[in-house]
């Protein structure tokens, strides 16, 4: 049996796709799985010459849902949860594998992640606060990159030079522990995008088990190659207050729904993306605010 599912969540993908698995497909300790959510491109239709294990959807159920139906449909021991936008080698592979192995209290390892252009990714993160959420929405992350309260990502360069515990990671890419999935029931599927990483996170050390990060496997991501920053703005709104309700107290959670307000309605009057951009966050601004959202 393979020590590793790698698990790729599609949807239309059609221009990464081949790139992101094509990689692993010979390995040994590999057996690849795509998710395809419904995809309107025919992105499957890129790897039907390869041996990789295809599901095709038949509707869009959310980036959790396809990396649950995706882990269930394997039996390896870790699974590598990959975005279709990732690339990530045998050997790296190989390297978060062993992390995982040499210690058992571990839940989840991920790389080091870098852009295409070989630029650092601040893929380590801290759990939403309300200090965080604040500053993010007046800006002041970018007046205090280096300062705790100012960010929910860790800006320190030198932070990614050594292996970490960092209290989450991105799920762009992340080998977790199956027995660790099995314990949680996977992925929680009412996350439809966005913030999803962070849960499965929150819950794994709820359960006791730590993250780690391991700069010694390398992945390239190139983000945001799935969907336009139009449709995902409201919806990491959406995610986030989600979020919060969830993990923490009913008053937390309001005033964190307030903050994701009024990030969102800061970024209508400064944003550098044009009418477009502005209208997008005009348009999260009217979901964080909606009391349905997170229900």
């Amino acid at each position: 049996m393979a020590l590793s599912d790698v698990v790729v969540v599609s949807y239309n993908s059609r221009t990464h796709l081949r790139d992101s698995v094509v990689r692993l497909i010979n390995s040994s300790n590999a057996n690849v799985i795509v998710v395809d959510n419904a995809s309107t491109d025919d992105s499957l239709a890129t790897i039907s010459d390869l041996p990789v294990r295809t599901v095709p959807r038949t509707t869009n159920a959310g980036f959790a849902a396809g990396c649950n139906e995706g882990w269930r449909a394997g039996g390896a021991p870790h699974v590598l949860f990959l975005n279709p936008d990732a690339i990530l080698d045998e050997r790296s592979l190989s390297t978060l594998v062993s992390a995982l192995q040499a210690n058992e209290s571990l839940g989840a390892v991920a790389p080091r992640i870098e852009h295409p252009d070989g630029s650092l990714a601040w893929s380590q993160r801290r759990f939403p606060r309300l200090r965080s959420t604040y500053a993010q929405a007046l800006f002041l992350h970018r007046i205090f990159p280096q300062k705790q309260w100012s960010d929910e990502l860790i800006r320190d360069a030198a932070a990614y030079d050594h292996s970490g515990t960092p209290e989450w990671v991105s799920g762009a890419c992340m080998l977790v522990r199956r027995a660790a999935l099995e314990a949680l029931d996977g992925w929680d599927e009412s996350f439809f995008l966005y913030c999803e990483d962070i849960d499965l996170c929150r819950r794994l050390h709820d359960l006791g088990y730590g993250i780690r990060y391991e700069p010694l496997a390398r992945a390239i991501h190139e983000e945001g190659a799935s969907a336009g920053r139009g449709a995902t703005l409201p919806l990491l709104a959406i995610s986030r207050v989600r979020y919060a309700k969830k993990h923490r107290s009913r008053p937390y959670a309001a005033l964190e729904r307030l903050g994701i307000a009024l990030g969102s309605l800061t970024h209508v009057f400064v944003s550098r993306g044009g009418l477009a951009d502005r209208a997008a966050h005009g348009r999260a601004l009217i979901a964080a605010l909606s009391p349905h959202t997170g229900t």
